[in-house]
């Protein structure tokens, strides 16, 4: 990975979020640290302490700050379900990319005022707008949030082949007379294993389902 220089009076926000963000990707989650930081930037682990606190909590924050800036303004005009499913696919997509960093991020809340203008606040606005009640709204906003960061959180992001072969020997070893259905169906579950669609159709299933108050059938 090259080594930028930034001068510690021309160090940005975005320059320590876009550094933190390539060290786990690159090297796992054991790869981020102040110090990795501004050696990444040729700056002192100190300057970068004083940009972010003494805790990695503050680091992380401001890369998903960073991050959230990548999620799509919100069209006040898009129907809620739709805006929805835009939405927090966008969101599953940034996070998947960065596996690592969610590891890191463990079971501390994805919030910030950047992610909550980009996404909380335009979502509850326009299913209140479409005639949802606001705890309703609340309701099935945190619904569709924390599916969409377990399955972020739980999707193996390596080689697909290596999934399925891994998948492959671990049921191989099961007793079928216990497990009758993971080892009858085996290459069923390889296929789902590797599937992203897992999310997008829970997503579509539980928007449909929030969404039928507000477009009643005729």
């Amino acid at each position: 990975m090259a080594k930028q220089s930034v001068t510690s009076d021309r160090l940005t926000a975005t320059a320590i979020a876009e550094a933190a963000i390539r060290l786990p990707d690159h090297g796992g989650p054991d790869a981020l640290s102040f110090r990795a930081v501004g050696d990444a930037l040729g700056v002192s682990q100190t300057t970068i302490h004083r940009r972010c606190g003494e805790s990695t909590a503050g680091l992380l924050d401001l890369c998903m700050d960073h991050l959230a800036t990548q999620l799509p303004t919100a069209d006040p005009g898009t129907p809620w379900p739709e805006g929805a499913r835009r939405a927090f696919t966008a969101l599953y997509e940034v996070l998947i990319a960065h596996p690592s960093l969610v590891a890191l991020r463990g079971n501390r809340p994805w919030m910030g005022e950047v992610l909550l203008e980009r996404l909380t606040e335009p979502l509850l606005q326009s299913a209140v707008t479409a005639g949802m009640t606001p705890t309703a709204a609340v309701e099935a906003y945190r619904r569709l949030y924390l599916f969409t960061l377990g399955c972020a959180a739980f999707v193996d992001h390596s080689d697909h082949a290596q999934t399925q072969q891994r998948t492959r020997v671990g049921i191989a070893v099961l007793p079928p007379a216990r497990f009758p259905f993971l080892t009858g169906n085996t290459e069923d579950v390889l296929r789902a294993v590797v599937d992203h669609n897992v999310f997008h159709a829970g997503l579509q299933q539980m928007i449909d389902i929030a969404a039928i108050d507000l477009y009643p059938l005729r």
